[in-house]
This record gives structure tokens, C-alpha cells and sequence, in this order.
């Protein structure tokens, strides 16, 4: 079985490394027959490169990437790709194929709606205001695709609103956010994290929000929510096929 590496982020904040191994963990529950690794692109242990070389001296020929990243920037263009040319140098008769990134797929907005649920107690109520909090982009274009995710979690609810905010380089901020949706008329705020894990980014957005008053709740972030197994072995199969396909017309 071509083993599925999982690729994370990484962060100096421990509860970040627990959560996202806490959601590998439940994969390998889902699918106790598919050899799945975990291993961290910076700060945390097992680096890519140490889990990639366990695979080849093992004796393996294949392995699929799957990052357990939510954009497809920095990282998935060019670090990680940089990563695995590597690897396929030191290991020339391992096929490594990298899957897409998790990105905005639809079944991650569920789970992020079911965070708020649990939140909440009740995904209904009309004067509720959702601040959907993510990572910020030195790339426009993708900070634009991201504050539509608010209208996605949105959508089907009787939610007062939704508006993005987002924690590093780009607009608007948290505070911006919430005042935006008192304005329209929310009476309860819930935080809710695009975000894997919690983290330095995740409590950086929790203490500017404090700032703004009483009736604000916090989300839990995405974590092992069966909505991430899925996209991450769905990642995993398009990618296993690709590969099947690629040998299969090289040998």
C-alpha cells in the first residue's frame, strides 16, 4: 500500500502539533489498512525529509504528499515541491507525488459550520454574527477568495451575518469585523477559526477580540472533524490514481 504522508504546517505552539496529530490519529482509525504519516514542513518533528527517507529505507516505492494546508500558497508552491525534488534525487526509485492542497473545499465550510454549532448550541439563531478568522495573503486575489468563505458558512443559516477578518497582512481585522456586524444588526458574536489547529495566530485573534466587548464566543478550530478525513483521503486517492497512471505508462 503506497503509504499517505500528511504534511503539516508546524508551530512553536505545542497545541498546534497535538490537534493535528490528534486528526492523523483518527484518519488511521478511519482506514486502519492505509499507512498514513504524519511529518511537519517547519519547528515541529518529524521533518519531511526524515519521514520521506523512513519510507524509501523501508523499501517502499510510492508515497502521496497530502498537505494539511488550507491555501495553496508559499508552502504548497514552492516549499514543499522543493522538498520532495530533493527527496526524489536521494531517492531515485521512490515515486512521490504531491496532492492538492485541502483549499476551500465545500465539506471543510461543514465542519467549520459544525464548530459553530457546537459552539452555539443552535446554528438558527438570527442574531447571530459569524467572524470567520484566517490567515492573511500578501496576495490579494487570495484574500479576496477567502472573504468569500464567510458567505459559504453563512449560506442556509438565519444568521445575521458573516463577514472574514483575517490575522496577518490584509483586511479587515477582527475588531473591523465585529463592528461591521453590530452595525448590521448582530447581537452575539462567535470567532470561528479557518484554521487546522490553535495557535499563536488563533490566540492573537482571541485577545483583539476581547477588546471589543462582552457576547463574543469562540469556535473551536476545524481539528479531527470527519469532514477533514474525508477531504484528506479523497486528496490521497485523486493523487494514488494519478500515480497508478504515471506508472503504468512508464513501465
Amino acid at each position: 500500500m503506497t503509504p499517505l504522508i500528511a504534511v503539516a504546517h508546524g508551530s512553536r505552539d505545542p497545541r498546534s502539533a497535538r490537534v493535528v496529530a490528534a486528526a492523523v490519529s483518527a484518519l488511521r482509525e478511519r482506514r486502519p489498512d492505509l499507512d498514513v504519516r504524519l511529518c511537519f514542513l517547519d519547528l515541529n518533528a518529524p521533518s519531511v525529509d526524515q519521514v520521506i527517507d523512513a519510507v524509501a529505507a523501508e523499501g517502499h516505492s510510492s508515497a502521496v504528499v497530502v498537505p494539511m494546508l488550507l491555501g495553496s500558497a508559499f508552502h504548497a508552491r514552492v516549499d514543499l515541491p522543493a522538498l520532495l525534488d530533493a527527496a526524489r534525487l536521494r531517492h531515485p526509485h521512490l515515486h512521490v507525488r504531491q496532492a492538492d492542497v485541502l483549499g476551500h473545499d465545500a465539506r471543510l465550510v461543514e465542519a467549520v459550520r459544525g464548530r459553530i454549532g457546537e459552539a452555539v448550541g443552535a446554528t438558527g439563531e438570527s442574531g447571530l454574527g459569524i467572524v470567520l478568522a484566517a490567515v492573511g495573503s500578501s496576495d490579494p486575489a487570495a484574500n479576496d477568495r477567502t472573504r468569500a468563505l464567510a458567505g459559504a458558512v453563512a449560506a442556509g443559516t438565519r444568521w445575521s451575518g458573516a463577514v472574514t477578518c483575517f490575522a496577518t497582512a490584509a483586511e479587515p481585522t477582527v475588531q473591523q469585523a465585529i463592528s461591521t456586524l453590530r452595525r448590521n444588526g448582530a447581537e452575539r458574536i462567535v470567532i470561528a477559526p479557518w484554521f487546522l489547529a490553535p495557535g499563536l495566530l488563533t490566540d492573537r485573534l482571541s485577545r483583539a477580540a476581547e477588546s471589543c466587548g462582552p457576547g463574543i464566543t469562540y469556535a473551536a478550530t476545524i481539528g479531527p472533524h470527519t469532514r477533514l478525513l474525508d477531504v484528506m483521503l479523497d486528496r490521497y486517492s485523486q493523487s494514488h490514481a494519478e500515480l497508478r497512471r504515471y506508472r503504468a505508462l512508464s513501465a
